[in-house]
């Protein structure tokens, strides 16, 4: 019997994600199949090196969610989905996913306390209780909706690029957020405190790429809309 175009089209997405190796589809997903489902892309996707979870080592198919922290090794990395949200989490990463307070399993915020991350965002509407989440760094807080970026931390100061999307940017001093809106890439900023208050400083593209973000994407069976555009590659 030939499989439907929608199982066709999701193994070629687990292809894509590196879960179905050169040996064929892995014994999980021939369970799935056997049983007439597939299994979904939440939690850990991916990895290379040690990657924990909790404090536990995690492997391919841990689950991650709210309330969770992820962190990666010197030489790690992982791709994690958490609900309808997709990260890539490079070396010596460590993201916690918080758990909204008035609305049990909600994520309420993304707090990235050191590392490098790459991250899609579904929209969020009114029903879901979180209109938006907000990601916290060091020096700065990101509110986002529905959007992609790429975050950096260094010493003193953050790098962030909204890829697409609108983002709003707090932090100590500024009377008002600083708004962003982007496209494809055309705004990446530094973020750093100078005497007291926020500064948003303009800077380069650098250290992520539209394959990373559409791979993301489609995690959740979405796609970048600078793809549409005919932007993809350009990055």
């Amino acid at each position: 019997m030939s499989s439907s175009p929608s199982r066709r089209n999701h193994l070629k997405q687990l292809a894509a994600l590196g879960l179905l190796g050169p040996a064929g589809i892995s014994g999980l997903i021939q369970e799935a199949l056997a049983k007439g489902d597939l299994p979904t892309a939440n939690g850990i996707n991916s990895l290379a090196g040690t990657v924990t979870v909790n404090g536990q080592t995690a492997k391919v198919g841990t689950p991650v969610k709210p309330g969770d922290k992820v962190s990666t090794s010197a030489g790690g990395q992982a791709v994690v989905a958490v609900g309808k949200d997709a990260y890539m989490l490079r070396d010596r990463t460590i993201v916690t996913f918080e758990e909204s307070k008035t609305t049990p399993g909600a994520l309420a915020a993304v707090l990235i306390a050191s590392g490098k991350v790459l991250s899609v965002f579904d929209k969020r509407q009114e029903k879901d209780g979180v209109k938006s989440v907000s990601i916290k760094l060091p020096n700065a807080t990101v509110g986002i909706r529905g959007t992609g970026c790429y975050i950096e931390i260094h010493e003193g100061r953050s790098y962030f690029c909204l890829c697409y999307g609108e983002a709003a940017v707090e932090g100590p001093g500024m009377p008002n957020a600083a708004i962003i809106k982007t496209t494809h890439h055309e705004n990446p900023v530094w973020l750093y405190d100078s005497g007291g208050i926020m500064k948003v400083e303009k800077a380069g593209f650098v250290n992520h790429n539209d394959e990373e973000l559409i791979m993301l994407e489609k995690l959740n069976g979405r796609v970048p809309p600078f793809v549409a555009l005919g932007l993809t590659g350009r990055y």
